[in-house]
């Protein structure tokens, strides 16, 4: 599904109005009614029921005013608080403001703090809030006196519904500087915005229900958005299909270079995962001197010493035999639990240079990077990275607090500057393609942030790649499934115990769940 800027969506609006016809007040009309739709699913029966309208004095002031009329003619006890004087609400909120007040519906100027008291009197006794304070062209800092209106709706405890964004997010990209409401539901228009798809915005949205306003499809279409938000169909569509006539060197072998002293459990992690992702084949290369240790605990993965001369980390001679077993392989994946010993820079090197099958890179393959990044131009193939902000932080030499800031055009233009694939982990993980294309991951849980989740999606995403399916959509499909098992293993056991080998452990399921869709 395709998110959109506010700039984006402003755009939608003024072709529809502009080159349809479409007056915008209808738009607005739309709106309304949707809004209402969805605040009658959380109610047996509207009638009698206590609802505040809080409405600030533009569109989406306007949209709260149209809603409140359609609510009071189905029974509602509606009361709206205006966030500014009415002298200043224009055009289309302006005509809906006033078919209130001549239906005599109640209206109260919410213009200083002495009010805030009966403001919270009536929060007390509502039934639900409807937030239509501040649109999504939103920026800055909420301030004054709707900072304390904001904190009374978020004290009050009530049902709230945010009318297209919560008041206070920045529909951009998520920032919340200062107070927003907290709201159970938002009900956005057309498309989701950017704002209300990442961290921290998201968590402020709650459930979020995307409405039809009657805006053409091919309007939106005539834009060529690139930002989307991953969707299970979409995931579904891309999960290689098995055959009946099928063996495992159909599903792909994978070769995953990994391990050094201490770190044993990153590459059994991610061999197994690659597995029970699909791939038919997994050779894991690992140091040869902990080699032992790693057949000791793997039984499907293959094992497959590197030289080390006996240190427990990859030997520079270990290169040439791991370009060698390259050449039967579909993809290489190399980088959970592999030092930062002096040799692995030149290593990559030489595996950027002659590689002739798609590059997954984690972990200490990107340390090694970060050492060097123009390192990256010498690859010839697709290749997928996948930092997280720390990682992410070291290859562009800024702090990890910038990173999260703006994450997603750091990662549309590190993805675009060293054409690499770039899945720049965290809440609400970004996918960012080097044509420019951006893919916001929905899944996943805080319980996830444990030692090895990362390496476990650097096997589904190598195990997806192994099986034939393009690295674009591999990066695409594996982050979303990653984050899926992650959403299942947390609704059994709950997200403090949660652990990386019981992601693995769920893959299957969750790949099951899809593919029943």
């Amino acid at each position: 599904m395709k998110v959109v800027t506010p700039e984006q969506m402003n755009m939608i609006d003024s072709e529809a109005i502009n080159k349809i016809g479409i007056p915008s007040i209808v738009l607005m009309e739309n709106a309304a009614l949707k809004v209402v739709e969805e605040v009658l699913k959380g109610f047996d029966s509207i009638c009698g029921k206590r609802i505040i309208v809080i409405a600030g004095k533009g569109n989406n002031g306007g949209d709260a005013f149209a809603a409140a009329r359609h609510l009071y003619n189905k029974g509602a006890l509606v009361k709206v608080f205006l966030t500014s004087q009415k002298s200043d609400i224009k055009n289309d909120p302006a005509i809906n403001l006033k078919i209130i007040e001549k239906m005599k519906i109640e209206t109260v100027e919410l213009t200083d703090s002495s009010q805030i008291f009966d403001l919270e009197m009536e929060l007390e006794g509502c039934d639900l809030i409807l937030d239509g304070i501040f649109g999504t062209g939103f920026k800055g800092q909420v301030k004054g006196l709707i900072d304390e209106i904001i904190d009374a709706i978020n004290n009050s405890g009530k049902l709230t519904i945010a009318i297209d964004i919560p008041s206070g997010i920045n529909g951009e990209n998520g920032k919340i500087e200062g107070k927003c409401i907290k709201a159970d539901k938002t009900v956005t228009f057309v498309l989701p915005k950017i704002g209300l798809s990442v961290y921290p915005g998201c968590d402020y949205t709650g459930e979020l229900a995307v409405s039809d306003i009657g805006i053409p499809d091919f309007i939106i279409k005539s834009l060529n958005i690139k930002t989307n938000i991953i969707c299970k169909e979409e995931v579904s569509s891309i999960i290689p299909v098995r055959s009946s006539q099928s063996s495992k060197g159909d599903y792909g072998r994978v070769f995953i270079v990994s391990g050094s002293t201490g770190m044993i459990g990153s590459g059994c992690l991610c061999a197994n995962a690659a597995l029970r992702s699909g791939a038919g084949l997994v050779y894991l290369g690992v140091p040869a001197s902990l080699a032992g240790i790693y057949q000791s605990h793997l039984l499907e993965p293959i094992t497959f010493p590197l030289e080390d001369h006996t240190k427990g980390y990859l030997a520079d001679e270990s290169c040439g035999e791991i370009l060698k077993k390259m050449q039967n392989m579909k993809v290489l994946a190399i980088g959970p639990g592999l030092s930062t010993n002096e040799n692995i820079k030149e290593i990559m090197i030489n595996i950027f240079e002659n590689s002739s099958i798609p590059l997954v890179l984690d972990a200490d393959a990107l340390n090694a990077v970060s050492e060097d990044i123009s390192m990256l131009k010498k690859i010839k193939v697709p290749c997928v990275i996948t930092p997280h902000p720390g990682e992410m932080s070291r290859l562009l030499g800024i702090s990890i607090k910038d990173i999260q800031n703006d994450r997603i055009k750091l990662a549309m233009k590190f993805a675009d500057k060293y054409n690499v694939i770039t899945v720049l982990k965290g809440m609400r993980t970004i996918i960012a393609l080097p044509d420019g294309n951006i893919h916001i991951n929905p899944t996943g849980n805080p319980g996830m942030a444990t030692a090895g989740t990362g390496d476990v999606l650097t096997g589904i995403i190598a195990g997806f790649i192994g099986q034939g399916m393009e690295p674009e959509k591999a990066a695409i499909a594996g982050v979303y499934i990653h984050g899926l098992a992650g959403d299942m293993t947390a609704e059994k056991m709950g997200q403090h115990g949660l652990i990386a080998g019981d992601l693995v452990k769920e893959l299957p399921y969750a790949i099951k769940k899809l593919q029943i869709v």
